[in-house]
């Protein structure tokens, strides 16, 4: 079975957030994703992974961007 990919503007959906704020996490590294053609894609594990990294379970808060 293979993973989901998802595109900038589903990822940006997910998250809740603008889909240029999730670019700028691209261009700085911040969040895994690859090219296909012009456009991003995300794994969505990787997306969830990240998500748990940077959220504020066990009282640790970091921010993000």
């Amino acid at each position: 079975m293979q993973e989901k990919l998802l595109t900038t503007e589903q990822v940006a959906r997910y998250l809740g957030v603008d889909k240029f704020t999730i670019y700028r996490l691209v261009t700085r590294k911040k969040i895994l994703a690859f090219r296909v053609g012009n456009q991003w894609r995300f794994k969505k594990t990787l997306v969830d992974a990240w998500l748990m990294k940077n959220s504020n379970v066990n009282g640790a808060s970091k921010k993000i961007g």
